[in-house]
């Protein structure tokens, strides 16, 4: 598991104690060094599967401070170009890829034992601090409940060594406007904790063969 920081690695580590196979690293904060840590680890051991996790913005009102989202998509928010038409991503350039998704079976059963909510999570290299750029990313992804900024980057080294990824965040505050006091990060840190002490079960059956 691919946490940020390693105050959510510490969360992640409580709960999944213990566990054999599983081993929780603080990759680092954005997609670029989110991708080379966990490109790095899957270089130097097999791996069945790749979470990236830790605390997201959450957009009001589908995903409220201190729930839980867990992505069916994976999507670089911001990867891409502005044009005098607007913001077109990369794919619409002609390379490149913007989404990753999840496998559905696995999804919904992180969804069963957690009570996460399934949507897409965006990544993002500026955190969204105005209401202006929250409206438009809504706009451009309505799928979406939260935005981050390592998934993208987890799901792209996940698939270039051909292994699953998931995404699963605790919302630690509002996308847009940025108030500091507003943002309840130890909840959220506790979120993840009692989520991932409920995931436990999944993890350990979880086999990719079974799950195409």
């Amino acid at each position: 598991m691919a946490t940020a920081v390693p105050a959510e690695r510490d969360a992640v580590a409580e709960a999944v104690h213990g566990l054999p196979g599983v081993e929780v690293i603080a990759a680092g904060v954005g997609p670029a060094r989110a991708a080379a840590t966990t490109a790095t680890a899957l270089a130097g051991a097999p791996y069945g599967l790749v979470i990236s996790t830790g605390i997201a913005g959450g957009f009001a009102p589908h995903a409220p401070v201190g729930s839980l989202v867990v992505a069916d998509e994976i999507t670089a928010a911001d990867l891409g170009a502005e044009t005098p038409d607007g913001f077109l991503p990369v794919t619409e350039l002609g390379f490149g890829t913007v989404s990753h998704r999840p496998p559905e079976a696995l999804v919904r059963e992180v969804a069963t034992a957690t009570g996460a909510r399934p949507g897409a999570v965006l990544t993002v290299s500026t955190v969204t601090g105005t209401a202006v750029r929250a409206a438009w990313l809504r706009e451009r992804h309505p799928t979406a409940l939260a935005e981050a900024m390592e998934g993208f980057g987890v799901a792209e080294a996940a698939a270039a060594h051909g292994v699953p990824v998931l995404e699963i965040r605790a919302v630690s505050n509002p996308v847009g406007p940025r108030d500091r006091a507003a943002w309840r990060i130890g909840d959220a840190l506790a979120a993840l904790t009692d989520a991932f002490g409920k995931l436990a079960p999944v993890l350990e059956s979880w086999n990719p063969h079974d799950h195409q």
